[in-house]
């Protein structure tokens, strides 16, 4: 089922509370437009009109894979979900989607006890300006689309890789993902929380969904947080 309001704070943060009260796994929440939306490491997610903001409330269970891999999951959905529309993005660790090397998405996982709220922002009538990268849209690429209908198509291919992701493990997921992201030997830099950073080839994925960094001195590195470049 997906709600729909017209303004909210943040879908995450109404999500999480719905949670909190009972809330059932499936519920998604979408907003006509947030004032207090925010991306990966507190970062502000700009909200203009027409553009889609939506969350969904997942359940982690004690067979679940990693809580972790629901950022691989949520990209490989929002990717097909995307390519049904017609336009066919790449992938960039962990869950960014980019369109020409712009940035066409993003994605926040939120947790509280077994309740993970899972944010998904796209640029479907409008890219941000002002960031510190390049931003396209949907319409940008010649496609119109209603946050409503996208939303539809979004939550099916979404439940679909859930149900994959918790039948077969982590295992199609990432063969997936590594299908639609940038070949293995592609180089990137890699910062980190910490504010140290490493430049490196893309070794591929661990099997925790780790990003594998292949360093210029013959050894790798998993990273399993940070922002991730492409060079």
């Amino acid at each position: 089922m997906i709600r729909t309001v017209a303004e909210t704070g943040s879908t995450n943060a109404d999500i999480l509370s719905l949670a909190l009260t009972g809330a059932g796994e499936g519920l998604w929440l979408r907003a006509e437009r947030q004032t207090a939306g925010k991306g990966r490491q507190g970062r502000a997610w700009v909200s203009p009109t027409g553009n889609l903001y939506i969350s969904t409330l997942v359940r982690v269970r004690p067979t679940d894979p990693s809580p972790a891999t629901l950022a691989l999951l949520s990209a490989v959905a929002l990717e097909e979900a995307v390519r049904a529309f017609g336009v066919a993005p790449m992938l960039k660790w962990p869950n960014d989607l980019l369109v020409g090397g712009a940035k066409l998405s993003g994605i926040l996982l939120e947790r509280a006890g077994d309740a993970i709220a899972v944010g998904i922002g796209v640029n479907l009538a409008a890219a941000p300006e002002g960031l510190d990268r390049a931003a396209t849209s949907l319409a940008d690429q010649g496609v119109t689309v209603s946050p409503d209908i996208f939303a539809e198509v979004l939550a099916e291919s979404f439940g679909r890789w859930l149900e994959r992701w918790r039948g077969e493990g982590m295992w199609p997921v990432r063969e997936r993902w590594l299908a639609k992201a940038h070949p293995e030997g592609t180089a990137l830099t890699a910062r980190l929380a910490d504010g140290s950073s490493f430049d490196g080839l893309f070794g591929g994925l661990d099997s925790s969904g780790a990003l594998i960094l292949r360093l210029a001195d013959g050894t790798t590195r998993a990273i399993h947080a940070g922002d991730v470049f492409l060079l």
